[in-house]
């Protein structure tokens, strides 16, 4: 009962923080959802542990991607690069920070600048309209795992 408990507590912890309850988020393909993912999945993705991912658990929820790579310090660099080919917190396409936009896999200048570009986004759609002049839909499919898109009401 205590890990039912504890369970139910972190779904109502985790509701809106990774993205808003109207949001459209992109489809999952090769990444979770750091906030989302249980702790044995998560020790099992690469340069991860037990250790690991028991403490990246404890610091839950994640309000941006930001805050998972803080919590993930202890890897270098290139190690956590290759962890978010797995694992990432979906970052807002209005609001995400350039540093945001950059920590998406093989993601780089130039296409941060198109992100940006198009702002702001209204719909997943006009994402795929945009960035779908410069990438064939197996990429675009890729990088739309990343993102969200707030809906306004």
């Amino acid at each position: 009962m205590k890990h039912v408990m504890r369970g139910l507590c972190l779904a109502i912890a985790l509701c809106g923080v990774s993205q808003p309850a109207s949001a459209q988020a992109g489809k999952p393909v090769t990444i979770v959802d750091a906030n989302l993912v249980n702790e044995a999945d998560l020790a099992k993705l690469p340069h991860m542990n037990a250790a690991l991912a028991k403490a990246v658990a404890a610091k839950r929820p994640f309000k941006t991607v930001k805050d998972l790579e803080a919590a993930l310090g202890s890897l270098s660099k290139a190690d956590r690069a290759e962890l978010y080919t797995k694992l990432f917190v979906p970052i807002n396409l209005n609001t995400a920070s350039d540093e945001e936009i950059l920590l998406i896999p093989m993601v780089g200048n130039r296409m941060l600048k198109e992100f940006k570009e198009y702002r702001p986004y209204t719909a997943l759609a006009q994402f795929h309209r945009e960035i779908g002049k410069y990438v064939d839909n197996t990429e675009l499919a890729r990088l739309e795992q990343y993102v969200f898109v707030p809906i306004k009401k």
